[in-house]
């Protein structure tokens, strides 16, 4: 390698400094070819009043480096701070968090030897968009947005993942059995894309009972693809059954710029005491190797990685009696690995990379075909808290309502159907949805909806939001309500 790669590297708060500077002694060490372009995030930053974390400067050193070497962050306490994660994926479009969960017993304590497994979560979608709305005295609402292109990049990506590496098995979590629309997208999405990669055998699981044979049988997955709130959590399931959530490093991806970090937070109880564990950073910076072409050197490291964990050479939050040698802080952790450099561990699988094919997979959307879109109603929300929350008392007031055909045909509260012929036993809030549609399910006109609006508005009611109701190609684009 004849010229150096220039990355951005943050050095983060709590332990972050102390891991980062362990890491990047392992790197020198190895030979990796870097150049560093250092930046202040964190703590300090959002002092400053910097909601997102992250200097203007900061994003312009992403921008001409495309690659970002992080160590973990703590965000202020109280409101008004962003999440400096999530405002980086979604800046940069990193679409893909990937994060390796593999076991190395018996030198890390752990009920399932031979997990090894790949997580690979949405990363831009879902309830991480943090659109948010309190709407009446009692009720707050979090919208999730799940796209048809977000969804097949993410699954087109899990599949080429599991091709590159010679995975056999992808298995997409959701709960589509509960948002048969949102989370339905995105299990039909992975069923289409999985016909192009016959090779790759594929399955389903509802998030709930996946999470559970997650936490039970680790060994039985593959590869997993999921969206972006049930990945961060199982993310950290299966990190925790593999021994600990310390060892874990991860991959944020986009089509320009890839994040790397370690899974952990920034520890600030054990800050300045020298104990802290590297490993995850360093595996997250071993991932970030291999994304930048230089696989020897990710390979040098992670079997020197590998043979100090044999070795017996541990931080105290993997130390066991009986299995380890010697407990170490954090810098001689670093400085063992560097002394095994170039040597193999000898009962673990030696690390072996990609040298060959460092083009990128190939991700780019197809999307679907146009479906002709026509509007049949609207749900109109409502805080109303009178009369004893009667939804009859309600329901009558806005049956006056008629805007040439366009009337009220149900309404529910939190989901549930409560007019007409509702169940008394149903607790209400003060927040309601009306849906009106034409009888025969026939067009309705944007026109006729602000004269439907303004006529609820005659009646003294507080209208909150409205979301139109479509159809495509005939299909019902929306939900239907429990009980209807």
């Amino acid at each position: 390698m004849s010229s150096k790669r220039k990355i951005t590297v943050a050095y983060g708060d709590g332990i972050g400094p102390e891991i980062m500077t362990a890491t990047i002694n392992i790197l020198e060490a190895a030979g990796a070819q870097l150049e560093y372009d250092v930046i202040e995030i964190g703590e300090q930053v959002y002092l400053k009043g910097i909601s997102s974390g992250m200097e203007p400067s900061a994003f312009d050193s992403l921008r001409e480096t495309k690659v970002f070497l992080k160590s973990p962050i703590t965000t202020p306490q109280g409101g008004g701070f962003k999440s400096l994660n999530v405002t980086t994926r979604t800046s940069f479009g990193l679409f893909a968090n990937v994060r390796p969960c593999k076991a190395f017993s018996p030198f890390i304590r752990t009920h399932f030897p031979k997990t090894d497994l790949v997580i690979i979560r949405e990363n831009e979608e879902d309830l991480y968009a943090g659109i948010e709305h309190r709407q009446t005295q009692e009720v707050v609402q979090s919208i999730k947005l799940i796209s048809q292109p977000g969804s097949e990049k993410i699954v087109r990506y899990a599949f080429e993942y599991a091709k590159k590496y010679g995975r056999k098995k992808v298995t997409c979590m959701t709960k589509d059995n509960i948002m048969k629309l949102a989370d339905g997208l995105f299990h039909r999405t992975f069923d289409e894309v999985a016909k192009e990669y016959p090779g790759i055998e594929t399955d389903h699981k509802i998030i709930d009972i996946g999470t559970a044979l997650i936490a039970d049988r680790p060994e039985t997955f593959d590869v997993i693809v999921t969206l972006n709130l049930y990945g961060d959590i199982i993310s950290d399931v299966a990190a925790q059954v593999t021994g600990s959530v310390g060892l874990g490093g991860s991959a944020n991806v986009g089509d320009e710029v890839a994040m790397f970090e370690a899974i952990h937070g920034s520890a600030p109880d054990i800050t300045g005491m020298g104990i802290a564990n590297p490993s995850g950073l360093l595996n997250g910076a071993i991932m970030m190797l291999v994304h930048i072409g230089q696989p020897e050197v990710a390979e040098k490291i992670s079997n020197a990685w590998m043979k100090t964990l044999e070795d017996g050479i541990h931080t105290g939050d993997i130390y066991q009696e009986g299995i380890s040698s010697k407990k170490v802080g954090t810098q001689d952790f670093a400085q063992a690995v560097i002394e095994r450099l170039g040597q193999l561990p000898s009962s673990m699988v030696p690390a072996s990379f990609d040298k060959d094919d460092t083009a990128p997979m190939n991700t780019k959307v197809k999307g679907k075909a146009f479906q002709k879109k026509e509007l049949i109603g609207v749900d109109v929300f409502i805080d109303w808290n009178e009369a004893g929350r009667n939804p009859n008392v309600i329901g009558e007031r806005l049956q006056k309502v008629n805007a040439d055909g366009l009337q009220l045909q149900l309404i529910t509260n939190r989901g549930v159907k409560v007019f007409p012929a509702g169940m008394k036993e149903t607790f209400c809030t003060d927040h309601w949805r009306a849906r009106f549609a034409k009888s025969d399910q026939s067009k309705v006109t944007h026109t006729e909806i602000l004269d439907l609006l303004a006529q609820i508005n005659e009646l003294g009611f507080d209208t909150i939001q409205t979301a139109n109701l479509y159809s495509f190609d005939g299909v019902r684009g929306y939900s239907l309500a429990q009980g209807e």
